[in-house]
């Protein structure tokens, strides 16, 4: 009874700091300067595992910070929440969906999965579980965008299939934006990962970054976010 009361008080203590985190990063907690943000910026979170949340980096290297400068730098105004939990899967990002996408979000990126195929998960559950975030989002009238994971080459044909179409499957049935491959261009590549070979380096976020910022720019101005409306006398 005791060690169950130990494992409980530990499991509330991790949801307390993943809250405590989350609270801050929508407080503007952030690694962005001071009087940088205004009223009319949106607020894009995104819901991730530990390539969102800046495994063995530090949080304004981790790549929601570094898509927000490329944003930013490109003339949205826009927050990009870090709502990633290292470990997560797509099961765990369900089960904290509502409060770690909050009341002020304005859309989500979800990037979740890596550790769904780490962990040798069947694809159709990893379906399953981004299908009913997309549903949850889309209750709130949330905008959705997808990010892509892959299965690795040694896994057999038939589950490397089944998982790599998952993506692409759901933003076609739900006609959500779609990221294909977030580690596209940086996985298997030594010098763009830290010595695991799994989590991206600084050079590796900047690579992911780019690639991201140009997908995540169209998301925004087909939901009419993080931009100015220009002037009907300037309209063409």
């Amino acid at each position: 009874m005791g060690s169950t009361n130990k494992k409980n008080q530990g499991a509330l203590s991790r949801r307390g700091a993943i809250a405590g985190a989350a609270a801050l990063a929508f407080a503007g907690g952030g690694a962005r300067p001071a009087g940088s943000e205004t009223a009319q910026d949106a607020t894009l979170v995104m819901l991730g595992d530990s390539l969102t949340s800046g495994f063995g980096l530090s949080r304004s290297e981790a790549l929601p910070a570094k898509l927000e400068e490329r944003l930013r730098a490109d003339g949205y105004a826009v927050r990009v929440v870090n709502a990633g939990v290292a470990g997560d899967t797509t099961a765990a990002g369900l089960a904290r969906f509502d409060w770690a996408t909050g009341d002020g979000a304005d859309a989500v990126l979800i990037a979740l999965g890596g550790n769904d195929l780490l962990r040798g998960l069947e694809p159709e559950i990893s379906r399953q579980n981004l299908d009913a975030m997309i549903q949850k989002a889309d209750a709130r009238g949330l905008p959705v965008m997808l990010a892509g994971m892959r299965a690795p080459r040694n896994w057999g044909e038939a589950h490397r299939t089944a998982f790599d179409r998952i993506y692409a499957d759901l933003a076609a049935a739900y006609g959500v934006a779609l990221h294909p491959f977030l580690l596209d261009g940086v996985a298997g590549v030594p010098t763009l990962n830290q010595v695991d070979g799994i989590h991206p380096n600084t050079d590796g976020v900047a690579v992911i970054a780019r690639a991201l910022a140009a997908s995540t720019a169209t998301f925004l101005d087909q939901n009419m976010l993080g931009t100015t409306p220009q002037p009907a006398d300037q309209q063409h």
